[in-house]
């Protein structure tokens, strides 16, 4: 199973947001925010989480997600 890492806090940094910010913004509970935002390394992320912060970010998401391992 491969990992990714979610680029939340260098596309809200280059936004000038906060986590929070990203949060209502995207809709998506803020602990989930901050959680994706923290790990290094995830194995399993829900799809439309993704959906939705690539929209904020107006990013795709192959921009918002980096492969970590495969």
């Amino acid at each position: 199973m491969g990992l990714v890492r979610l680029k939340i806090r260098e596309l809200a940094d280059e936004k000038g947001w906060t986590l929070k910010e990203v949060a209502d913004r995207s809709g998506i509970v803020y602990s989930t925010v901050r959680s994706y935002a923290r790990r290094p390394a995830i194995a399993t992320v829900d799809f439309t989480a993704l959906h939705k912060l690539a929209r904020t970010f107006d990013v795709l998401i192959e921009d918002l997600v980096e492969i970590i391992e495969e």
